[in-house]
């Protein structure tokens, strides 16, 4: 997180999209995500008020 915000890392739920993945980089203020586990196409979000971390960057490892 970075000022409390999700970030590169970090597993989030994309209220807007649905679904839950991966935070892979972050783009001029766009979030662009991929899938947590299967694979599949990126998307992207430019509000992150509406991702919210269900696993923070520091714990991925960890799993």
């Amino acid at each position: 997180m970075t000022d409390g915000k999700a970030w590169i890392g970090d597993e989030v739920y994309d209220e807007d999209a649905g679904r839950t993945g991966i935070i892979t980089d972050v783009r001029s203020g766009v979030y662009i995500l991929r899938p947590v586990s299967g694979g599949g196409a990126e998307w992207t979000s430019d509000n992150s008020d509406r991702l919210t971390i269900k696993v923070p960057r520091e714990k991925q490892a960890l799993s």
